[in-house]
């Protein structure tokens, strides 16, 4: 069997962004949560998901807000897009699909969980991360759990991560510790870009083996001293950049890997939320919808 992880939150905002603007009888935005549907239906239909369960940012702060006041928040979120986040997680839960509503957490450490938890279970073949976001590259192991751009329908297996960054799994928090994360707010250090990154990391696999003193690297990187002491420097930077980019993997999940078996929609529920958002055809593209 497979198990599919969703980032519920990215498909959402990718709906909304994707999906012309509609709005229901009372005028409340729901264009995006008839995207996640259509696209999660969709999903359904492909003929070897069986196991699936959609993580969801519920609130945009998570502890990490707590550790770095720069982190990402909610604020700049379209307040139409916003409005429809707990909207989303309903309509989910009515397709029968698991939701992992995150709060202290982030939707990626309920993917990150998952995949670890389930990577093993007898019967699992592989763990299908659905997400593009890089952050989630250091959950790949081999091709035992990749990572799945649905919209561009690539996979990404662990010699894809190397390729792309330079750098195996285990290395991405470093990577995007030194890099950085604009869209999680980490600011990286000074002077390192993608291509340095890779090449020092790719010989050292860790911030903290990387030496302060350039005279004492064994690789060879354009702009050497420049990275040495722009790193020395700012190191406790580094190390707290790399925490706040490390997904963790003690979720305290509910459901187990019987729970994410997909048995149907919750058809009385589905067709209740599909009225009031009014996108009863999405019905039709269900499996196992009597209509």
């Amino acid at each position: 069997m497979k198990v599919h992880l969703v980032d519920g939150t990215y498909e959402l905002f990718r709906a909304y962004f994707g999906v012309p603007a509609a709005h229901d009888d009372s005028g409340r935005p729901v264009g995006a949560v008839r995207g996640l549907l259509a696209t999660l239906a969709s999903l359904l239909r492909e003929r070897d998901v069986s196991h699936v369960a959609v993580a969801f940012d519920t609130v945009i702060e998570s502890f990490r807000n707590q550790m770095f006041d720069g982190y990402k928040t909610g604020e700049g979120i379209e307040p139409d897009l916003f409005a429809q986040f707990e909207l989303a997680e309903r309509a989910i839960r009515a397709l029968g699909i698991v939701v992992w509503s995150m709060v202290e957490f982030e939707a990626d450490d309920g993917l990150a969980t998952g995949a670890a938890r389930f990577q093993d279970a007898p019967g699992v073949e592989q763990v299908i991360i659905c997400s593009p976001d890089k952050d989630l590259s250091q959950c790949v192991v081999e091709s035992r759990v990749i990572c799945r751009d649905r919209r561009q329908g690539r996979d990404r297996n662990e010699e894809d991560v190397i390729e792309k960054f330079g750098v195996p799994p285990a290395s991405i928090p470093d990577w995007l510790g030194l890099v950085g994360d604009a869209a999680d707010g980490i600011p990286g250090i000074p002077g390192w870009g993608a291509k340095s990154t890779a090449t020092v990391l790719g010989h050292y696999k860790t911030i903290e083996a990387i030496p302060d003193s350039p005279a004492e690297w064994t690789v060879k990187v354009r702009g050497r001293d420049r990275l040495a002491k722009s790193l020395a420097e700012r190191r406790a930077e580094a190390e707290l950049y790399r925490r706040l980019a490390t997904l963790r993997t003690d979720v305290p999940l509910a459901e187990g890997l019987e729970e994410l078996r997909w048995t149907g929609p919750r058809q009385e529920a589905l067709e209740a939320l599909c009225r009031e958002i009014g996108a009863e055809e999405i019905l039709d593209r269900v499996p196992g919808m009597a209509r």
